[in-house]
């Protein structure tokens, strides 16, 4: 699985990360990319939940 945090997006006092993973369906095999824009401290939950 691969994983990537894109970038680190800044909006008035709020700091947020943008995190984009991809995910393999076990229907077809074919992989997807899930998006989500989140705070920093909660990027490493996003990466290892499934």
């Amino acid at each position: 699985m691969a994983k990537k945090s894109v970038a680190s997006l800044q909006t008035g006092s709020k700091r947020l990360t943008k995190a984009i993973k991809m995910v393999k369906s076990p229907k077809t095999g074919a992989y997807t990319f899930v998006e989500s824009i989140m705070a920093p401290d909660a990027v490493n939950d996003f990466f290892k939940k499934k």
